[in-house]
């Protein structure tokens, strides 16, 4: 264990100096940038590690997995946010620990995650999943929604009770006019945020950017990044 948090501990600081140069070359203060440490696939006791490293937010994709983690460590002083795509079947679960759900993108979804947070006297923070790649269903390739379906999702999540609309997501995507192009994703996502916050002043969350492209995203403008892999490692296959 005294290994791991070594290792854990060498890994969060060489993620945390790229942020911090990042934010220097784009005129920004550190604290502008929150980290997201996304933890699937990894155990309860590196959450741990991490908590008492400083880490205050958390992410996970997969509600199996995250639910029983969440669990053992709601004594910490952690953010969880769910990053993954969201079965509405999954979604009362989810409300039991999630602080922040980072992938609406679809009416269904909204009314689920309102009835469900209503029922746990809970309020969800929620950002528009953002696909940049949508194809002509309005739908990516890994979720989200296309950028002219965010209007009216923004203010269902909006009217909504027990939910807060805090935002945009996006995953850099693989396909499309900006694969490869992350940095102008990026600022799209921006523009569609400045836009966002015309009708819903207080959405100013923008999560983008993973272990990867977070300079890109901390250039754009992102609030928060979500990096996984620099801090924990590759992660193994799963079978």
């Amino acid at each position: 264990m005294t290994d791991r948090r070594t290792e854990l501990a060498a890994n969060l600081a060489k993620v945390e100096e790229r942020i911090t140069a990042a934010c220097v070359a784009a005129g920004r203060k550190r604290e502008e940038v929150t980290l997201i440490v996304v933890t699937k696939t990894y155990p309860a006791s590196d959450v741990r590690i991490l908590s008492e490293l400083g880490v205050r937010h958390v992410a996970e994709n997969r509600d199996q997995d995250a639910a029983p983690k969440a669990q053992a460590c709601a004594d910490l002083p952690l953010s969880w946010h769910f990053v993954g795509q969201l079965q509405t079947n999954k979604v009362r679960s989810v409300v039991g620990y999630a602080d922040v759900v980072q992938s609406v993108d679809r009416s269904r979804l909204v009314t689920a995650l309102s009835k469900e947070a209503v029922r746990a006297g809970r309020e969800v923070g929620c950002l528009i999943q953002v696909a940049l790649d949508a194809d002509a269903s309005g739908r990516g390739e890994r979720g989200g929604v296309g950028p002219d379906g965010i209007e009216e999702l923004a203010d269902l999540v909006a009217a909504a009770d027990g939910l807060r609309l805090d935002g945009l997501m996006t995953v850099a995507p693989l396909a499309g006019e900006y694969a490869g192009r992350e940095q102008a994703a990026f600022g799209r996502l921006m523009d569609l945020s400045t836009d966002l916050r015309r009708a819903h002043p207080a959405a100013t969350m923008v999560s983008a950017g993973m272990s990867a492209d977070l300079e890109q995203a901390v250039a754009a403008g992102a609030t928060h990044v979500r990096v996984g892999t620099a801090v924990l490692g590759v992660r193994p296959r799963l079978g």
